[in-house]
């Protein structure tokens, strides 16, 4: 049987969005008061070339990001062992009234068109929600797990 080889491809920020757009699973980091990393997994989608997350005020992401905006993250695919990719860049909280259409395209990126959009928010600002938007400034290469070349099969 041929062995996987691990792959590191290096891409253009429209090639490193389309790979994106359709993966909502990451793990956001943020920096700590004391520069630990802080994890979160979160749900995401690309708007407007940024990475969007909705959350909480109260969350430690936010708290971190409004303290120091620098933050990564790994895109994961919905197979743990598809391919993946490392961003950086620098976030910014969007609180409401403000973040209320941000957060219905939040919702677009993801799901798509919602049945009643009043409906949904109204549910955004009785939920007090924010929106996290990561602009993207430095990428690694999408990536694949797997054996080095050297032990490639012949």
């Amino acid at each position: 049987m041929s062995r996987s080889i691990a792959t590191a491809d290096r891409v253009s920020r429209d090639e490193l969005l389309d790979f994106i757009r359709p993966r909502h699973r990451l793990i956001l980091q943020t920096l700590r008061r004391d520069g630990r990393t802080q994890l979160s997994p979160v749900t995401a989608g690309v708007v407007d070339g940024a990475i969007v997350v909705s959350s909480y005020p109260e969350r430690a992401k936010v708290h971190n990001l409004r303290r120091d905006p620098r933050s990564s993250a790994v895109v994961l695919s919905e197979d743990f062992d598809g391919p993946w990719v490392q961003v950086h860049g620098t976030a910014e909280v969007v609180d409401l009234p403000e973040a209320v259409e941000p957060l219905v395209g939040y919702f677009r990126a993801i799901s798509g068109e919602h049945p009643d959009w009043d409906e949904y928010r109204a549910a955004m600002v009785a939920q007090g929600k924010c929106l996290i938007r990561l602009h993207l400034e430095d990428w690694g290469p999408i990536a694949t797990g797997g054996f080095p070349p050297r032990l490639a099969d012949d």
